[in-house]
């Protein structure tokens, strides 16, 4: 139930106010005859908007106002105000209230109009609060799970980084090592956590589009340009621009870029004025720059601009300690999503997975097991649920056949592979993954049988 707090010495304004808000049942109304009461009310109750008279009898009805802001400010405060005293209503804006009203109320339904405007605002704002909080706990850094000295380091150097001035800061990592939440941890845990973060994949926008969405644009400035548009450089101001896959932008696009990266000022496309931004800009690669600029795909000023502070990620093959907490964490994070309760790993499928090379790393892992979860129905994974891949990677004991001389190498071969293929039901990328050689070979191989 909402409340609201009418602080008026006028008894009957609110006696009408509590009759005519109070009338649908969802809303509860509280009354003070002065400054004090409605200050000390203000506390007992927590309203979530209050209906302000300007004239109190032992308080300016300003200064109550700023009392009011300064303990609560997720309130919204109504000002009541008396005919002709307009002007000292539009001071009270400008402190903090979100709307005035006249009194006496000739139209009671602007009462309840700007008491529905101010409920509409109040839970808005708090909604926003309840996202931001949970973006935040969402991206800590201690949401990096694992137990390998390489992640340890890792978040270490987040945190550390998270709380300097760095401005620029390069990400290099394998697809799937967790790029993106390593720079929404830089991000939250920053002093910029309450402006925007913006994120951009640079191999998803067309170099057409990249200037617009970067820079924005000016009305006019192209044929669809009805109305000008701020671009993410300039929505990302005191937060973070993050540019994922980096190495994919076009070089025309780099050189437009280069500038704003130096200068921390950018032109919106058509416009005539620089539009100066405070930003950190986060840029994250899965292939190396260095050599995409040996090859002539990447400008060296550029890379030498964004290579101010690396962070390397390790491929999950790397960090084998962190394998089975992670498996274990996603596990947790599934069954509360499908609300299953498979309760983890036997011994057997937790050797299985550290040894998997995972050449998908970690993203690989999270599909893995939210995957299983669907599909399980035992209250323990065990290797017989694992794709077929796992048990390949299974050591196996040393076992001596009895030789066949009349068997030449290529039988052997053709035979092994007819007996992996048996195995993943026909299916060559699998079969291709096992044998460890490319689709392409395996088409060959059978093709030669």
């Amino acid at each position: 139930m909402d409340n609201i707090l009418v602080v008026d010495d006028e008894r009957n304004i609110r006696a009408l106010c509590s009759r005519v808000l109070s009338e649908d049942g969802v809303i509860e109304v509280h009354g003070a005859g002065t400054g004090k009461e409605g200050l000390q009310m203000a506390d007992d109750v927590g309203p979530d908007v209050v209906l302000l008279d300007l004239r109190l009898p032992d308080s300016d009805g300003m200064d109550v106002l700023r009392a009011l802001k300064g303990r609560h400010p997720e309130i919204a405060v109504i000002i009541i105000t008396g005919y002709g005293q307009i002007q000292s209503a539009v001071e009270a804006m400008k402190a903090g209230a979100a709307d005035y009203l006249e009194k006496p109320f000739e139209h009671l339904d602007k009462l309840k109009l700007a008491v529905a405007r101010a409920l509409e605002e109040v839970r808005a704002r708090r909604e926003i609060q309840r996202l931001h909080q949970l973006q935040e706990k969402q991206n800590r850094v201690d949401q990096l799970v694992g137990e390998s000295e390489a992640t340890r380091q890792l978040r270490d150097m987040i945190g550390k980084l998270a709380r300097s001035e760095a401005q620029t800061i390069l990400i290099h990592g394998e697809s799937g090592t967790g790029k993106e939440l390593v720079a929404r941890g830089l991000h939250y845990q920053s002093t910029r956590r309450d402006f925007p973060f913006m994120e951009v994949n640079c191999a998803a926008i067309t170099e057409t589009l990249f200037e617009s969405e970067l820079f924005g644009h000016e009305r006019g400035a192209f044929t669809d340009a009805k109305s000008a548009k701020k671009g993410l450089m300039e929505l990302a101001d005191r937060g973070t621009l993050f540019l994922d896959e980096v190495s994919e932008m076009a070089l025309n696009s780099q050189a437009k870029f280069l500038r704003c990266l130096q200068e921390r000022v950018l032109r919106r496309v058509g416009g005539t004025r620089d539009i100066k931004v405070d930003l950190r800009i986060i840029a994250a690669t899965n292939r190396p720059l260095e050599l995409r600029v040996k090859e002539g795909q990447f400008r060296e000023d550029l890379f030498y601009r964004l290579n101010v502070i690396p962070v390397h990620i390790p491929p999950l093959r790397e960090r084998k300690d962190d394998i089975v907490p992670l498996a274990r964490n996603f596990l947790n994070d599934s069954n509360l999503r499908s609300h299953k309760t498979i309760r983890g790993f036997t011994p057997e499928a937790e050797r299985l997975l550290l040894n998997y090379p995972w050449p998908g790393n970690v993203r690989e892992l999270r599909n893995l097991i939210e995957r299983l979860v669907i599909l399980g129905t035992s209250d323990y994974i065990e290797p017989a649920h694992l794709p077929v891949q796992f048990s390949a990677q299974a050591p196996r004991a040393a076992q001596v056949e009895p030789l066949d001389e009349s068997r030449t190498l290529a039988e052997v071969e053709r035979a092994y592979i007819n007996q992996v293929m048996q195995k993943v039901e026909m299916n060559k990328s699998r079969a291709a993954k096992i044998l460890g050689i490319s689709r392409q070979t395996l088409r060959k191989k059978l093709m030669e049988e």
